[in-house]
């Protein structure tokens, strides 16, 4: 986990990754607090793809990025920084320049229950009791202070 670079609003846009070639993550919807939206763009061709967590599209999608991806964006860079997030994209940000407005894609279905589903992890492992007692499925995980 990396640290964010600036706080975030986690109730906005409670899940935000650079993974599998896209950025991408989960939005929450501005006017139902049970749904939310999965959210991503592709690295490279900029490709970007919004729908709700029942797969179904975006209402926002018009010919350009909807809320939900500016929001998404917006909340990267404050996770990982607009240098990291753009190079990770593959995309030319001018100095004060928004980085939605630099991307050149258009909307292209994408893969949105991996994501999604990554997410709802992300969920359980908030609800995990506070235990000095190893959990089986972080084995992986080193120790902290341990060398090896």
């Amino acid at each position: 986990m990396v640290p964010p670079v600036q706080p975030r609003k986690l109730a906005k846009v409670p899940f935000v990754e650079l993974a599998d070639g896209r950025l991408q993550g989960v939005v929450s919807s501005g006017s139902d607090i049970g749904r939310v939206y999965v959210s991503s763009i592709a690295s490279g061709t900029h490709a970007y793809n919004c729908s709700t967590n029942n797969n179904r599209p975006c209402g926002g999608l018009y010919g350009s990025p909807c809320k939900h991806l500016r929001a998404l964006a917006a909340e990267a860079v404050l996770q990982y920084g607009l240098d990291r997030v753009a190079r990770y994209l593959r995309a030319d940000v001018p100095e004060g320049a928004d980085l939605v407005d630099c991307l050149d894609g258009s909307h292209e279905p994408a893969p949105a229950a991996m994501v999604f589903s990554r997410f709802l992890r992300h969920l359980a492992y908030l609800e995990v009791p506070d235990t000095t007692v190893p959990i089986p499925e972080l084995h992986w995980f080193p120790a902290a202070g341990v060398r090896r």
